[in-house]
């Protein structure tokens, strides 16, 4: 049998794919010369093979109690036609004519059997008061999912769910931003909620679906993302992939996005960033590329006293003072 030679695999280009990676420079970084709405187009394509976004949602009402000043609604949502998707809607106990909404991304820290959990009861990197009682006692309507692998949806393993579903051409960041997208369908659908005064919240993953959401659908109006601002390149180039669970991670993304170019998206709309100075899943470098490009995005459209980035000595966590700043933001402008 004659022997095959390395030289001769390289010839066939059998090993090419395993040429180590070239280190990564602001050269490599892709250039957006389309108009947003396309990008937004081209950004959702990157999400992999999605359910049809106009397939009708159902929903039922699973119960109505009161907590702590305000109504809590538990609803059961056919949003995917794949999985019930179970969620709370909070909501002030009396509401004068359409409220102002708010479609809350609980974060992941591990705890998958929490999910939409957070939005009630809290969690320990964020301040005391949970988010459904902030949002109501401000006269907000405010809903909150659980996104795949997480609270009641916790019965397969993230690493499951994520390879299964390439298996499928899916991805499972996309798959998520799909259950947001249709859950903001929706909270627009009730007859309570001012279409025209939306905003998204969320810490960790929760922040990074927060600005998915802003970039994705001018029906967001504000914007606030809690400690996870990150820089993809940087990450990258800090060799920090590990700190990022599986579902972050979408086949293609960087070929055609920077995060800066994403969040540019969701210019002119008002978006708040908050970052610790010590959280090591936004390097500071980073933020400072972003915080840049930002700048320039809300310059250009003038409007810029709609971004803000807020940076805390801080490691992975929510401050009181970046609490009250997120208050002062939604009451300025939603």
């Amino acid at each position: 049998m004659a022997r095959i030679e390395r030289r001769d695999v390289l010839k066939l280009g059998g090993l090419a794919s395993l040429t180590p990676l070239a280190p990564h420079t602001q050269a490599d970084k892709p250039s957006p010369r389309r108009r947003p709405p396309d990008r937004r187009a081209e950004l959702y394509g990157l999400l992999g093979a999605l359910p049809d976004r106009r397939r009708p949602i159902r929903g039922t009402k699973r119960e109505e109690t009161e907590r702590d000043g305000y109504v809590l609604e538990t609803w059961d949502l056919d949003l995917n036609g794949l999985e019930n998707v179970p969620a709370y809607l909070a909501r002030p106990r009396t509401v004068a004519g359409r409220a102002p909404a708010v479609l809350f991304n609980h974060s992941h820290g591990g705890g998958y059997t929490i999910g939409k959990l957070e939005f009630v009861n809290g969690r320990s990197y964020l301040q005391p008061t949970p988010y459904a009682k902030v949002l109501t006692d401000l006269g907000y309507v405010a809903l909150c999912i659980d996104h795949w692998v997480f609270g009641e949806r916790s019965h397969t393993s993230e690493s499951d769910t994520f390879k299964a579903m390439l298996w499928r051409g899916q991805v499972l960041w996309g798959m998520m931003v799909y259950d947001s997208l249709r859950a903001l369908d929706f909270l627009l659908e009730r007859a309570d909620v001012d279409a025209g005064r939306i905003a998204t919240l969320g810490m960790s993953m929760g922040s990074t679906m927060a600005w998915w959401m802003g970039a994705l659908d001018t029906r967001v109006k504000v914007t606030v993302d809690i400690n996870c601002l990150t820089d993809f390149h940087t990450l990258l180039a800090r060799k920090a992939l590990s700190l990022h669970g599986l579902y972050y991670f979408v086949p293609g993304l960087l070929n055609a996005f920077t995060t800066a170019q994403i969040n540019a998206l969701i210019a002119p709309r008002a978006h708040l960033g908050l970052a610790g100075l010590r959280d090591a899943l936004t390097p500071v470098e980073g933020l400072d590329i972003i915080d840049r490009e930002l700048q320039q995005a809300y310059a250009a459209a003038r409007h810029p006293e709609r971004w803000t980035l807020l940076r805390y000595d801080v490691e992975h966590q929510e401050t009181a003072e970046g609490r009250q700043e997120i208050i002062a933001f939604l009451q300025r402008f939603l």
